[in-house]
């Protein structure tokens, strides 16, 4: 008789559990902890930020604590691949070293790891030995905050620095 009214009533807590759960609106497993599942069809473009030195050389805007100048008008390529799809954006940095690259179109094929950034020259004569990263060797992006924009939702990256130097730094 107890074991037949300790089974009635776990079926009845179980049935409560459930309609409380499903009526009460608790997050499912694709919400959990309140964030709202992503839309399957989530689509956006790409935005990649960074700033570009010269070490050494006392240019305008020079950094002490940095030891270098920003340089200004470096050209900045974000560069994407996967299987048959490239993409290719230029930015040309301002008077602070900073650049932002960002894609017109919808980026989806791509993941971070298909995209690199390279400046692949300084736009000073005194500084034109690649330091960090090296000639060519381009940066990889990494990811800091997704951006509304008014065309839509951006994922803004970052490429970091990119350190050029003189061959020689008493000619700057």
């Amino acid at each position: 008789m107890a074991m037949a009214f300790l089974a009635r009533n776990s079926i009845v807590a179980c049935l409560a559990l459930v309609i409380l759960t499903v009526g009460c609106g608790l997050p499912s497993r694709g919400a959990a902890m309140g964030v709202p599942r992503p839309p399957p069809n989530l689509n956006f473009t790409i935005g990649v930020e960074g700033v570009v030195w010269c070490k050494t050389c006392r240019y305008a805007g020079y950094v002490r604590s940095k030891g270098a100048s920003p340089l200004r008008n470096a050209a900045a390529l974000l560069r994407c691949r996967r299987g048959h799809w490239a993409l290719s954006v230029w930015a040309a940095t301002d008077a602070r070293g900073y650049f932002l690259a960002q894609t017109g179109r919808q980026a989806a094929p791509f993941r971070s790891g298909d995209c690199k950034v390279y400046v692949p020259r300084s736009p000073a004569r005194g500084c034109r030995v690649a330091v960090k990263p090296g000639r060519m060797k381009g940066a990889p992006l990494r990811f800091r905050r997704f951006v509304t924009r008014p065309d839509g939702l951006q994922a803004r990256y970052s490429a970091g620095t990119f350190t050029f130097a003189p061959q020689d730094p008493a000619k700057c």
